[in-house]
């Protein structure tokens, strides 16, 4: 039983309904949502108390660090077959959140908070990291034009069930959970969302990143296996610059909210206040960034551009 981010509507359950069902219907392995006795997908307890739902239980276990090379190639090869899957999927989706991945609309709210908050505690070092994020968009290449795909939307690694903790079972992908982004999607920002998560073995507020080409090597590998079908020039070309442009995205994003303390939350047994560990996510994720851009040549060797 769980109850939903306020951030998301009721809708994302019938976006949920539709997906799982066609991932049952192929035969993978999923959470189903659970109706009421009414037949609806959840329960609205009102503005106090929320909206809930209930799902059937998927027994597996999650990691926050990819564990081995094997389980980096599991975790490539479901993705691959969750989009196989959802393929052709006739469904009108709604409650979406457009604008997640809309990379201008985020910078202009970094600039927007650097115009409003001049009297912030943290004004100085977040208008001087600012800086050289408004200066590395610029040296980004531009994702190319594909069409929208269903995807999970938010597959970090611990959105991943494996059989077990130990391998074999460890390096077994069952399941994508945590369904409510679920939706088209261009495929440069999920694959570039998973890579951010998966190939960075330090924590997203750590000040020294680093981006590890073997795990995106075997990853990719797996998708690419597992995908049925090749992929093209631009597909390939998303799968390079993605995970550059995600991970200055979300340096950009956690920027803006260093200095607006209103959106991501914080850990205060270990910071002073929102800012300082928005601002210190917004360091790690840019040092992450240029570890990401000085491996674009490995990666690209790899992905046979």
């Amino acid at each position: 039983m769980q109850r939903l981010n306020p951030v998301f509507s009721a809708a994302v359950n019938a976006n949920i309904d539709a997906v799982t069902r066609r991932l049952a219907d192929v035969g993978m392995v999923t959470p189903r949502l659970v109706p009421t006795r009414d037949g609806n997908l959840s329960v609205d307890l009102g503005v106090q108390d929320g909206l809930w739902r209930l799902q059937t239980y998927v027994e597996g276990v999650s990691f926050d660090v990819v564990a081995s090379l094997g389980q980096a190639r599991a975790a490539g090869g479901l993705v691959a077959q969750f989009h196989r899957a959802l393929d052709g999927l006739d469904h009108e989706f709604a409650g979406m959140r457009p604008s997640v991945h809309d990379t201008a609309q985020h910078l202009a709210r970094l600039r927007e908070a650097l115009d409003v908050r001049t009297d912030h505690r943290l004004y100085r070092e977040v208008s001087a990291l600012a800086a050289d994020l408004f200066a590395a968009v610029s040296d980004l290449p531009p994702l190319p034009k594909l069409p929208g795909r269903v995807c999970h939307g938010d597959p970090k690694l611990n959105n991943i069930l494996f059989a077990g903790r130990e391998p074999p079972a460890a390096e077994q992908a069952l399941c994508l959970i945590d369904l409510d982004t679920v939706g088209p999607m261009a495929l440069a920002h999920e694959l570039g969302d998973a890579w951010r998560s998966w190939c960075n073995r330090s924590p997203e507020d750590a000040s020294l990143a680093k981006f590890d080409v073997e795990i995106f090597r075997a990853s990719f590998e797996g998708f690419r296996d597992s995908l049925g079908r090749s992929l093209g020039a631009d597909e390939r070309c998303a799968c390079l610059y993605g995970v550059e442009w995600i991970s200055l995205e979300l340096a950009v994003r956690f920027a803006a909210d260093a200095l607006l303390e209103s959106y991501f939350g914080w850990a205060p047994e270990r910071y002073p206040g929102r800012g300082e560990h928005n601002l210190a996510r917004a360091r790690g994720q840019w040092a992450l960034h240029q570890t990401v851009c000085a491996t674009r040549r490995e990666r690209a060797r790899i992905l046979e551009i």
